[in-house]
């Protein structure tokens, strides 16, 4: 098979009875989990967690924390529907709504896709350029150069890629383990924060709106019912086992990613915000590291910062051909949809445009998408006739429904503060 043709959401795998027969354990579940997770990371989320940080101290970890726990209730969700269905969330859609509403979705997830695909894209080439201290183009051709490559592995199968993204966040997660050991936080002040909700200053609420929106991706959601399907089987009986290993694979994965965001959180607090600092991009945080920290705290923050961009990018541009095959029933080659996503990121970079302006464009993009990914992955999983014995208990409803009011309604009101600039 080719790699242009390939279809994530289809392939099977040699291994795939191997991965079925082994779902008794923790391990198979975890390559989906993880190739979610990644998009928790993004350099959105650094953008929004560096301002958290540097502005408010420790204040808005708790922010972090609930934005987590409301994101696993969904990512289980959207996996236990692929895993019941055998469809992916775009495709139930198609197969249950309306041609008009369908359509809508369709478009709508495509814009908060490709908006998203573009931070991520450029948050690698602003990783690069840091690190080699190239321009910012040529940066940009090495991270494409980059997620093309890693795309490439697919003609070896999902595990190839998935293993591959693994790496990916373990240098994440290593390279600030170390951010927040060279930065000596306060942790009573830490514990505070994470367990103790409160909002001080005028801006607080919107930064913690900002802290959330970068948190519950709407493309994430697409993704997750799509490459779950890799471990689904033939009985019903093993599906519900792999759904309760995906929820403790979500929990695993989801949980290193909220540690990760709360590392930038502390590490910004103990860097900038214990110095009086004020942090408004991040190569100013990258640079401001050198004097505080010393250059290895630099470098790390820099490799951990293109290890975010390939592999957040990497799952874009599967949540994006997902998305465009399940919304229109059209086949979609990868490396197609990569270029398609590589050319507007090329533009605002050629063109000078802030990097930063436009992580938080891509925050709005999501604002503006998220209850359109939200409100049928809910209706979907609650009705009988879709989920068979998998579908949601009532309580299991009730608290989505609670999950979504409350995201929705925080980040309306973002959509709102930054329109009018409030």
């Amino acid at each position: 098979m080719s790699t242009n043709s390939f279809r994530p959401v289809h392939l099977q795998l040699p291994g795939q009875r191997w991965l079925v027969s082994g779902s008794k354990t923790l391990f198979p579940a975890m390559g989906p989990a993880f190739l979610v997770s990644v998009g928790y990371m993004d350099p959105g989320n650094w953008a929004t967690d560096l301002e958290g940080g540097s502005r408010f101290g420790y204040g808005l970890l708790w922010v972090l924390l609930t934005a987590n726990l409301m994101a696993l209730l969904l990512q289980y969700l959207s996996a236990k529907l692929g895993l019941a269905t055998g469809r992916t969330y775009p495709q139930l859609c198609r197969d249950t709504l309306p041609r008009p509403v369908t359509l809508f979705l369709w478009i709508t997830a495509e814009a908060a896709a490709v908006a998203t695909d573009l931070a991520e894209f450029l948050g690698a080439a602003l990783g690069f350029y840091l690190l080699f201290h190239i321009p910012l183009f040529p940066a940009a051709l090495l991270t494409a150069a980059a997620v093309f490559a890693i795309l490439a592995l697919y003609r070896y199968g999902h595990r190839a890629v998935e293993f591959v993204i693994l790496a990916l966040v373990a240098i994440i997660g290593f390279g600030y383990a170390l951010e927040v050991i060279l930065v000596e936080p306060n942790w009573g002040a830490v514990a505070i924060g994470t367990f103790v909700p409160r909002l001080e200053g005028g801006d607080a609420l919107l930064i913690a709106m900002g802290m959330l929106g970068a948190t519950v991706m709407p493309h994430n959601l697409y993704l997750h019912s799509g490459v779950i399907l890799s471990r689904r089987s033939a009985s019903a009986e093993e599906n519900r086992r792999t759904t309760r290993l995906a929820l403790i694979a979500s929990a695993v994965a989801l949980n290193l990613a909220w540690l990760v965001n709360s590392a930038i959180v502390v590490m910004a607090a103990g860097a900038f915000f214990a110095h009086g600092l004020e942090i408004n991009s991040i190569e100013l945080a990258h640079e401001t590291l050198v004097p505080l920290l010393g250059n290895l705290a630099a470098a790390v923050f820099a490799i951990a910062l293109v290890a975010a961009g390939l592999s957040s990018s990497t799952t874009a541009t599967l949540a994006g051909q997902i998305i465009i095959e399940g919304f229109l029933e059209v086949r979609f080659g990868l490396f197609l949809r990569r270029l398609i996503t590589v050319i507007p990121a090329l533009v605002v970079i050629g063109a000078g445009l802030d990097a930063y302006w436009i992580l938080i464009l891509s925050q709005v993009a999501l604002s503006i998408q998220l209850p359109f990914a939200i409100v049928p992955l809910i209706y979907l999983t609650a009705r009988r006739e879709q989920m068979g014995v998998f579908v949601n208990r009532r309580l299991t409803t009730v608290l989505a429904i609670i999950v979504s009011l409350a995201i929705i309604g925080l980040n309306v009101q973002l959509l709102v503060n930054l329109i009018t600039g409030s």
